[in-house]
């Protein structure tokens, strides 16, 4: 049976993730599932390592590039600071084309502050639309690293803004000719410009959250909050104990969603971030995030030693399984 779309099988995953090529002691961490970045001591720090491709969207790809790899890195503590990419077109790209991609990479590393430090770009006849992969870099002191398996028993549970953020822009964007005149134009219009308001980047909420002491921070993509959930638990290997009802959905999401017949908790989240953080301080963060503008909830708990997530509370109007299978699959 051939692999369907999204993600490839955790227990598959699994598997692949053992062949790591040599062994090198300076490796603090490697491939592993739920992390979102890769660690290299170099001495007094970390020199941290992220790669991630834009497949879905392809309107303002460029600046999706950035923001998604940008934000793995500050999940582990580390300011983004540097940024490659590889661009592969397909045949009849226009120079138009890849001048606008540049332009959005360009300009969405100047707003975080990274250099550009190189690439690649091909047309290539091996691809039907537009591929990004991108490469991000960061430092961060030892002591201040953040793991997602570093998520302790009795942690409260935050998430920032909202679920399916990104996927909210990507269907008002990919999906545009087909929402006209169904929805009211206004409310297409901020679901498009999900992509800067909310926005996708989750660098400044990861960064402070490490300084006031979360324990776990992550990246919900592929797969949602949902997935975001299930890969925490996977990697710090509890339970994680979550009241569904709680977790905030936007209008836009909500409607879009329910137009596809979509799960807007399975749908790509980048925008939203996951924080496990000790019940002392997860008051001072809520309330710097507060300060910050940023909205954030709790949504539950870490519990004890296993694995997956168990419903406390309400169930709420959405399934919280987990699949690796991204819900904007079925659309796009």
């Amino acid at each position: 049976m051939g692999l369907r779309k999204g993600k490839v099988p955790v227990d598959l995953l699994e598997e692949l993730l053992r062949h790591i090529g040599a062994e090198d002691s300076s490796v603090r961490v490697g491939p592993e599932v739920g992390e979102d970045a890769a660690a290299v001591d170099l001495g007094d720090q970390y020199l941290i390592l992220k790669t991630d491709p834009v497949t879905f969207a392809v309107d303002e790809i460029g600046w999706y590039a950035v923001h998604i790899n940008a934000n793995d890195v500050a999940t582990m503590g580390a300011r983004p600071r540097w940024f490659q990419i590889t661009i592969l077109l397909p045949k009849g790209s226009t120079k138009r084309l890849v001048r606008g991609i540049y332009r959005q990479v360009h300009e969405a590393c100047t707003e975080l502050d990274v250099a550009i430090t190189g690439g690649h770009t091909e047309v290539t006849a091996t691809v039907n639309q537009v591929v990004l992969v991108g490469d991000m870099h960061g430092l961060v002191s030892k002591e201040n690293l953040v793991m997602t398996s570093g998520a302790q028993e009795g942690d409260v549970l935050i998430l920032t803004k909202a679920a399916g953020i990104e996927g909210t822009a990507i269907l008002a964007r990919e999906r545009a000719g087909e929402l006209r005149g169904k929805f009211d134009d206004t409310l297409l219009m901020r679901a498009a410009n999900f992509l800067r308001s909310p926005s996708i980047s989750v660098v400044s909420e990861a960064l402070l959250a490490a300084e006031i002491g979360a324990t776990a921070l992550h990246d919900p993509t592929e797969g949602g909050v949902a997935m975001g959930l299930y890969e925490t638990s996977k990697a710090c290997g509890r339970e994680l104990e979550v009241e569904p009802a709680t977790i905030p959905v936007e209008e836009e999401t909500r409607v879009l969603c329910e137009f596809f017949g979509l799960n807007p908790l399975g749908l790509i989240g980048s925008g939203s971030l996951l924080v496990a953080i000790p019940g002392p301080r997860s008051a001072k963060l809520l309330a710097a995030y507060a300060r910050m503008g940023a909205k954030a909830t709790p949504i539950g708990r870490v519990g004890r030693r296993g694995e997956g997530i168990r419903i406390e509370g309400e169930r709420g109007q959405y399934p919280l399984e987990p699949s690796e299978a991204d819900e904007i699959t079925k659309v796009l």
